[in-house]
């Protein structure tokens, strides 16, 4: 059976919602997918603030996420998009949507089209924005982050439209993982000669809710953890030649930070022993220029993506200070790696 624009109705289509004390973002998110299809599931993961109960009012299948084994994003859309082949095995594309997002108006029509159209691609997404985006600062990062090149593209986001045999070929996400799991899934999609695709259309809208300088520096923590736990699985089964997932992120962070601070301790030292106690403040004044020449430089790169050069440097500042709770998150993933201890998601949502 085909899935096609002008009739969304099941047994083509379900959509996953995943979620945790998102409060009214997930009523936006649900009112926006309830009357697209009959086969809405939301995955619940310890939610506290009344979100299961407004779902099931609704009607809207809830599933409760055992948290016991520590809460994944993974492991909550894994389940949904399960439930989906209980109810109805013959289920061709699966949407999911973080239930902090609410679905654009006439994005899924033109999204099932396309896949309908285009029998080699597994996944299609389009573009995540930010609802407030002037609210804060730190909302007006992200909605530059977003604001991804169109076409073919490595991965989707945490909403795309996917097929479910696609999904079942590579055994969904990996559970293991509390960041990255979009692009890792995607990587072993196209290792299978599956394609992702990005188009220029408006797909969600997402309310980050960010603003203070902690929720952003957890954010990138996170974001560190994430990129270091998939590059090492990447370089397990990378071949020769073949460029490791979030490998380049991982060598960026390590680079400017530990590199910067070395270079500030050999100055130090290189001032005391030579008595030149200029040294150090030069050294220091030289680093800080280097950082920002690089920020502008981004700056300058970006400036379509971010709308204008002053916004776009920056973003290019925020993306290199980044390096610095990135970081942290690669040494707490190798601690985490030594001692065996299980992975716990870095939450940084008030």
């Amino acid at each position: 059976m085909t899935c096609i624009a002008s009739n969304l109705k099941p047994p083509c289509l379900a959509f996953v919602a995943i979620g945790r004390n998102e409060g009214e973002r997930l009523k936006r998110c649900l009112l926006s997918i309830r009357d697209l299809t009959d086969t809405v599931i939301y995955i619940d993961s310890g939610s506290t603030d009344g979100s299961r109960e407004f779902a099931a009012s609704l009607g809207v299948e809830v599933l409760d996420l055992d948290t016991t084994s520590g809460f994944t994003m993974s492991r909550a859309r894994n389940a949904g998009w399960r439930r989906a082949l209980e109810i109805f095995p013959e289920t061709e594309f699966v949407h999911f949507i973080d239930g902090d997002c609410e679905l654009a108006e006439g994005w899924l029509a033109e999204a099932v089209d396309f896949l309908n159209k285009h029998p080699d691609i597994s996944a299609v997404c389009g573009r995540r924005r930010e609802r407030f985006p002037h609210q804060s600062f730190y909302n007006r990062l992200i909605d530059i982050e977003w604001n991804t090149p169109v076409g073919e593209a490595e991965s989707s986001g945490g909403d795309a439209l996917m097929r479910l045999d696609a999904l079942e070929e590579v055994r969904g996400f990996n559970e293991a993982l509390i960041a990255g799991e979009e692009p890792e899934l995607c990587k072993r999609m196209r290792d299978k000669g599956w394609k992702i695709w990005r188009l220029d259309r408006d797909m969600t809208w997402h309310d980050a809710n960010m603003h203070t300088f902690s929720q952003w520096w957890k954010r990138h923590v996170r974001g560190g953890y994430g990129a270091r736990d998939v590059a090492l699985r990447s370089l397990e089964t990378a071949t020769s030649g073949s460029a490791v997932l979030f490998g380049h992120q991982v060598r960026s962070s390590l680079l400017w930070t530990l590199g910067t601070s070395l270079v500030l301790i050999a100055g130090v030292a290189a001032s005391l022993i030579s008595g030149c106690f200029y040294l150090f403040p030069t050294i220091l004044a030289v680093l800080i220029c280097i950082w920002l020449c690089q920020s502008v430089r981004i700056g300058v790169a970006l400036r379509k993506r971010a709308g204008g050069i002053i916004l776009g440097t920056l973003y290019g500042c925020s993306l290199m200070l980044a390096k610095w709770p990135q970081l942290l998150g690669s040494l707490k993933h190798h601690a985490d790696l030594r001692t065996g201890r299980t992975a716990k998601l870095i939450e940084y949502k008030q």
